[in-house]
């Protein structure tokens, strides 16, 4: 079958804004087979692409909507002539990359852009599987894995990166006026939300939340293990890389007494290249020993949506009433955009 391939030029430019924007992933992606990761580069180019118009942009809720219309561009085949864009559009038709995915993806920016907080860990959860197992099941999708018991694995490890990222970023997102802490946490601690964002200072009861956040995390890191031997051998270092190196952060959490506020958590590269090594190793091992009954462990519910939509045979699905619910909600502040939504649901697939 005759596929679209990413222009070099286009790739070139994907690994200059993952090696200075997300140093993990570029050090992870060394690892990945040339076929897997020059689509992983572009992939992450878009999704860094898209993390930074809603993070970095004061009218958030219009960035949205602009992402909005440039993957409707990307899915029609007429991408924004962007390399990111493009490169994505490549690799959507490549690999026939399931609509829901990136959808999932806007949608949590889409919560962000609503400042949208969380009651509950679950609902962590639930915002963790947009905005990083939605990632995690799109590189299934590149490393042509459609099982469901191997996404399901894969969003389990999506899921913790992303509480680990939150636990990491605590004084920095309070300092912009976001929580991603669950907020009954705060009411079990008898702490109030708005006062802490208002004045964020570090404090046992938030370090017990972050201590919390790591250690789920972890089960979900461990959990996550089981899945990357259901992948392609030459696939495996790659992704054990990227687990141990984003499981090194809570390490350095650790170390830092649980204070995310008054400095952040960072690695070295000499610990990098030791995790890096480290996953060379099980990746050996993963092609000797039996495969691991926790592979089959069932979806967190939070990720099930992912897990059903991209396993092989899965249904085409359309643009989710959800999505589409907040991406309304985030038109009726912005005249321009008003009639987009509804003129697009039908072609939304």
């Amino acid at each position: 079958m005759t596929r679209s391939r990413i222009r070099s030029d286009d790739i070139e430019h994907c690994r200059e804004a993952i090696r200075h924007g997300s140093l993990s992933f570029h050090a992870a992606s060394r690892l990945l087979p040339a076929r897997v990761r020059d689509p992983a580069l572009a992939l992450y180019a878009f999704c860094r692409l898209a993390d930074d118009e809603v993070d970095l942009k004061a009218e958030k809720a219009d960035a949205v909507l602009r992402l909005r219309d440039r993957l409707d561009a990307v899915y029609a085949g007429h991408p924004r002539d962007a390399a990111p864009d493009r490169a994505f559009a490549a690799i959507v038709e490549q690999f026939e990359m399931p609509r829901a995915l990136p959808d999932a993806l806007l949608e949590g920016l889409a919560w962000d852009a609503e400042g949208r907080r969380y009651a509950t860990l679950s609902q962590v959860r639930d915002y963790s599987a947009r905005v990083a197992s939605a990632v995690g099941a799109m590189m299934c999708v590149l490393m042509e894995v459609r099982d469901a018991d191997a996404l399901a694995r894969a969003c389990d490890l999506g899921v913790a990166m992303q509480l680990t990222n939150i636990a990491r970023d605590v004084g920095e997102d309070a300092a912009e006026g976001r929580l991603y802490l669950p907020t009954d946490w705060f009411d079990a601690a008898q702490l109030d939300v708005d006062a802490f964002l208002s004045d964020p200072q570090p404090c046992k009861e938030i370090g017990v939340m972050v201590k919390r956040l790591i250690a789920e995390a972890n089960r979900l890191y461990i959990r996550s293990e089981a899945g990357v031997g259901a992948l392609p051998r030459s696939c495996r270092p790659g992704i054990y890389g990227a687990r141990y190196i984003y499981a090194g952060i809570g390490g350095r959490l650790r170390t830092m007494g649980w204070d995310s506020i008054t400095a952040r958590a960072r690695t070295g590269k000499a610990q990098k290249i030791g995790w890096l090594g480290q996953s060379l190793l099980m990746s050996g091992a993963s092609m000797v020993m039996p495969r691991s009954a926790v592979l089959y462990a069932r979806p967190l519910e939070e990720v099930r949506f992912l897990v059903d939509t991209t396993a092989r045979g899965a249904p085409v699905a359309s643009r989710s009433d959800a999505l589409i619910a907040v991406l309304a909600a985030l038109e009726t502040h912005n005249p321009s955009h008003r009639n987009g939504l509804i003129n697009r649901r039908a072609g939304a697939s």
